[in-house]
């Protein structure tokens, strides 16, 4: 490899979300960032603009556009149209405004737990009601009950369905199959379909990440997708994402709501951090995806030698891995309390992705393999404390 992920870059007294939250000798395994430095390119640009000095407001350019436009086709095969785009601060800031403008209060959306705990969240935030389409447990993996589906999105009062693709935490990647079904059902009950893609670069092995936007133009135009750098290339810090939607009313609608909440001017590092990561980070996240994966299979066979009550879900997409805990007994919220206050360890307890995730926990893997190691080592003797139930 030309990069080397097993580098540790201190990121203590840097006003880190993820490190110094805590403080003190506490590691972090919970918020979805990396530990790792971004892709080459991306430093290089920025700190080309640095050295600039001013830093005024900014125009979104023509390049934006087109990194886009071109990072969708040759990584995941979408044609899509740069007048698609809508330029957002970042996903949630877009979900939100989205929420606003497809909605009225009272309104239902349609989630599926254990789901991105934010989704209910920004809901709740959005004066909407939110209706649960959990997804089904069997033999270590999730699937989708499409018969409850149907019945949940046949309601009046539902007028959106929100999508995790690749589904966060459970690591799925949906396939064209199943995206199919879920866009039939959506049509056929006129309810649109918003699909966050952010982990879509994350996907490992012989999984594909499908787009929801790439099932054909019906679907597309009963549609909006939400994406970003940030999870790809680590640069949530600079809050740069952006959505799009070949459906010109909803992207009018969504764009006047974004105009009205003062969101349409972005990041000038995160314009020129998307632009070079789009452009010149292909080979970085290669790289950064096998050494990704080598991480969850070292997690696998650790867990399987020391651990091996517990169950790991196949790890299909994003870097976030999802570990069944039911057979010790202890509800994910003692479990994070233990392990932050006996091992100095922070994981995201399952219950906040819904009550489905109540035994559960997730582990973000996307750091050098001696962090994850100890970080492994500190979950295990707090589980073999309890041991199974």
């Amino acid at each position: 490899m030309e990069n080397n992920f097993d580098e540790i870059t201190e990121r203590r007294n840097t006003n880190c979300f993820k490190w110094d939250l805590d403080g003190g000798d506490i590691l972090p395994m919970w918020v979805a960032d990396m530990d790792f430095k971004t892709a080459p390119a991306v430093i290089q640009a920025l700190a080309e603009r640095t050295s600039h000095g001013i830093f005024g407001y900014s125009l979104t350019p023509p390049a934006f556009y087109k990194a886009i436009t071109g990072w969708w086709n040759k990584r995941h095969g979408l044609s899509i149209s740069k007048d698609w785009i809508v330029p957002t601060p970042g996903i949630l800031p877009a979900l939100s405004a989205t929420l606003t403008g497809l909605t009225s209060k009272d309104s239902k959306v349609v989630i599926q737990p254990p789901v991105y705990n934010h989704f209910f969240v920004t809901i709740e935030h959005g004066d909407c009601q939110l209706v649960e389409n959990n997804l089904v447990y069997e033999e270590g993996q999730y699937h989708i009950d499409f018969e409850d589906l149907d019945k949940k999105l046949a309601a009046p009062e539902v007028k959106l369905f929100l999508l995790s693709n690749p589904h966060n935490p459970a690591g799925r990647v949906w396939t064209r199959e199943e995206l199919q079904r879920i866009g039939d059902i959506s049509l056929k009950n006129k309810v649109i379909v918003l699909s966050d893609e952010i982990h879509s670069d994350l996907v490992y092995k012989e999984h594909s990440h499908i787009p929801f936007a790439s099932l054909g133009e019906e679907y597309s135009l009963n549609s909006v997708t939400f994406g970003s750098p940030s999870k790809t290339f680590n640069l949530a810090g600079l809050q740069t994402a952006y959505l799009f939607t070949e459906n010109e009313e909803l992207r009018k609608t969504i764009t006047e709501v974004l105009q009205k909440q003062e969101m349409t001017l972005l990041n000038v590092f995160g314009i020129e951090g998307l632009i070079a990561a789009y452009e010149k980070g292909e080979t970085w996240l290669d790289e950064l995806r096998t050494y990704l994966y080598d991480n969850y299979l070292y997690l696998k066979t650790f867990c399987s030698t020391f651990l091996p009550e517990a169950g790991i879900s196949p790890l299909e997409g994003t870097y976030l891995v999802w570990i069944n805990c039911n057979a010790f007994g202890i509800h994910s919220d003692a479990l994070a309390g233990r392990l932050l206050q006996n091992e100095q360890l922070r994981i995201s307890p399952g219950s906040i992705f819904g009550k489905p995730g109540d035994y559960f926990i997730r582990v973000n893997i996307a750091c050098p393999r001696s962090l994850l190691q100890e970080g492994l080592e500190r979950l295990a003797r707090e589980l073999r404390k309890a041991g199974p139930a």
